[in-house]
């Protein structure tokens, strides 16, 4: 199987102080019924409990979640950082506080790419 016929898709979420949605965001991401995905959270250094949240959810994710957590300058300074950090071949946002993914949205980029 070549990589176009199973690209890697770079997910990322940035979010600060975020308790109170994040697990909705990442119950989202492991719901998806394709699986060739990283996962990046990238967390302004949040003074909440939103890191304690996240890695409750890291064994689920396994090798695919990557947690970078330090000040940032606001929402596109992490989301940049995120983007550095991709190696995807296709990349998506999804916010920690969005509506959630639906099971199939990455299996329909995927189809649609």
């Amino acid at each position: 199987m070549s990589e176009f016929e199973n690209p890697l898709i770079s997910v990322i979420t940035v979010c600060f102080n975020s308790a109170d949605t994040i697990e909705r965001t990442l119950q989202s991401m492991l719901n998806q019924t394709y699986s060739n995905y990283e996962y990046l959270i990238i967390d302004g250094k949040s003074s909440d409990n939103t890191l304690e949240k996240i890695e409750k959810y890291s064994q689920a994710f396994g090798n695919r979640l990557k947690i970078v957590s330090e000040k940032d300058t606001g929402i596109y300074n992490a989301m940049n950082k995120g983007i550095k950090l991709a190696t995807g071949d296709i990349i998506g946002i999804i916010n920690s506080d969005d509506i959630l993914y639906d099971s199939n949205v990455l299996q329909t980029v995927i189809d649609n790419y």
